[in-house]
């Protein structure tokens, strides 16, 4: 498989049909110039050294060059060798609830989409930490393992909804164990977890959990989506109602949430309609000891410019040693 580094340069290779056709209207023009002269015969007589061909041989050799060239600062490679490649940084996994009560409005368009526009310029914001993200509502799921790949990062946040955990609820609790388990086998000190839920937890304990984390060595992070007044659900049907026919409203328990960051060695923060509140976590990450970790990448390709370079220069040497006249003398001359 061929790859161009620097495929820009390729737009260049436009210039050589452009000089061939120049070329041809400039031999036509002056052959007309000649003609004008007086009889064709008798001019060449006049000019017995003068050669057609050794001009085309020339600007062919010139383009051929030309082409060699552009290619060449097109930077070509070919393959993939697998390579280990050291970063440092820290660990972080993203907890990001889909439950129902995410589709409530309180952020433009729904406390959902928002969450996901606020990692996704989190990917923007880190260096070399690796990142991953757990779903959940009423059970949990690995939704990106911990990467070093934003931009496949950006890919599977981009299909996540409401339908992507089918079970119901909110179990905070079970999403900081599954991240407690997702962390790499290399990780050991530089460890975040990041909460990102409204805090109607339904299912189980998670300040326990998060105490568990705590004493890893995990730092626990929430940020709690929604307002204290609460919205309704927006369904395909309405709004979603209780079994009594009630309109049900969605509120922001932020007593919960401050727990889980306490008990977790972090901080809460409620997330803002500008601002969402991922800079300071940030901030906090920056501060910690980073960790090496040593992963396989395919990354390291065999370059091939030089050998197009070095046919561009023996093809400026060949016109530029192939002269413009014929030879005064026959090779084979007897």
């Amino acid at each position: 498989m061929l790859l161009f580094a620097n495929y820009k340069f390729l737009y260049l290779l436009i210039l050589i049909p452009l000089i061939l056709v120049g070329y041809g209207i400039f031999r036509y023009l002056r052959g007309r110039r000649v003609k004008a002269l007086g009889d064709e015969a008798l001019v060449k007589e006049l000019m017995p050294s003068a050669s057609r061909a050794k001009g085309w041989i020339r600007i062919s050799f010139f383009c051929l060059g030309l082409m060699f060239l552009i290619i060449g600062l097109a930077r070509p490679q070919t393959g993939a060798r697998l390579a280990e490649k050291k970063t440092k940084g820290a660990e972080i996994l993203v907890a990001m609830d889909v439950s129902n009560s995410m589709l409530a409005q309180d952020y433009s368009p729904n406390r959902l989409e928002r969450a996901k526009l606020a990692i996704a310029r989190l990917t923007d914001k880190l260096q070399q930490d690796r990142i991953g993200l757990v779903i959940f509502a009423g059970t949990s799921f690995v939704q990106l393992p911990v990467t070093t790949d934003y931009i496949s990062a950006k890919m599977f946040l981009g299909s996540i909804d409401t339908g992507s955990i089918p079970v119901q609820g909110t179990a905070i609790g079970d999403a900081i164990h599954l991240c407690i388990k997702s962390f790499s086998a290399q990780s050991e000190k530089s460890r975040v977890i990041v909460v990102i839920s409204d805090g109607e937890n339904h299912e189980d304990d998670p300040v326990a959990a998060a105490k568990e984390a705590a004493d890893l060595g995990i730092k626990v992070y929430t940020i709690g989506v929604g307002s204290a007044e609460g919205q309704p659900i927006p369904t395909a049907d309405g709004l979603m109602k209780d079994r009594d026919g009630n309109i049900v409203v969605t509120k922001l328990d932020e007593e919960t949430l401050r727990k889980v960051a306490s008990a977790g060695g972090g901080a809460y923060i409620h997330a803002g309609t500008e601002e969402f509140g991922l800079n300071p976590i940030i901030d906090d990450i920056r501060r910690m000891e980073d960790e090496e970790f040593g992963s396989v990448v395919f990354e390291e390709y065999d370059e091939q410019y030089m050998y197009f370079l070095g046919l561009a220069l023996l093809c400026f040497v060949i016109q530029m040693v192939t002269g413009s006249r014929k030879p005064r003398r026959k090779l084979f001359e007897v």
